[in-house]
C-alpha cells in the first residue's frame, strides 16, 4: 500500500487530492416508539391517566339482559374484552370478591355464568365508576344486601336519561 501525503488548507478553496472515504459507522435505528414521539415527553409505560380511566368507564360493552341470557357460560376472555380490562383484573377481583364464583372446566378455564357478568358489573360500578376502594366495596356489599336490585334501578334510569337526551336533541 503506498503512502499518501495529506494536505490540510484552511482556505476556502478545495484541494486537488482525492477525498478519503469515511468509513461508515453503522448506527441502530432508532425504536419506533422514540421515533413517532419526537418530544422528550416522559413516557407512561402503558399506564392509563385517570382521565382516560373515567372517560372509558361508559365504554363498557355488556349487552342487553336478552342477549346475555341466550348463552350458559363465557369465557373469561370475553368478560374481559366486555369490560376492556385485562383477564389478570378479573381472576383478581374473583379472588377478592365473594359473590363472584365462576366455574371451572376439568382443565381450570374460568366459565362466568351471565349472573357473574352481572356481579363483576356491579363491582365495576363500585371501583371504577364510584372509586371505592377494595375494602370500600367490600363492605358496602356486605351492608347493602339488596345492592343489586338498585344498581338495576341506578341502571334503568340511566338508560331513561340518555333515551330522553335523544329525544330533546332531535326537537
Amino acid at each position: 500500500m503506498a503512502l499518501q501525503q495529506i494536505a490540510f488548507s484552511f482556505d476556502d478553496e478545495p484541494v486537488n487530492k482525492k477525498p478519503e472515504q469515511k468509513a461508515a459507522v453503522p448506527q441502530k435505528p432508532l425504536p419506533e416508539k422514540i421515533k413517532a414521539r419526537g418530544d422528550n415527553k416522559k413516557t407512561t409505560r402503558g399506564r392509563v391517566s385517570l382521565k382516560q380511566k373515567e372517560s372509558g368507564a361508559d365504554l363498557i360493552e355488556v349487552p342487553e339482559d336478552e342477549i346475555l341470557f341466550q348463552k350458559k357460560y363465557y369465557a373469561i376472555g370475553i368478560v374481559a374484552d366486555m369490560f376492556k380490562v385485562n383477564q389478570s383484573l378479573i381472576r383478581f377481583w374473583e379472588n377478592e370478591f365473594d359473590i363472584l364464583k365462576p366455574r371451572k372446566n376439568g382443565k381450570g378455564d374460568r366459565l362466568f355464568r351471565p349472573e357473574d357478568i352481572k356481579n363483576l358489573k356491579l363491582i365495576y360500578h363500585l371501583l371504577r365508576e364510584r372509586k371505592y376502594t377494595l375494602e370500600g366495596a367490600k363492605e358496602f356489599l356486605k351492608k347493602n344486601k339488596r345492592t343489586d336490585e338498585k344498581f338495576e334501578l341506578i341502571q334503568s334510569l340511566k338508560k331513561l336519561k340518555g333515551f330522553l337526551n335523544e329525544l330533546k336533541a332531535d326537537l
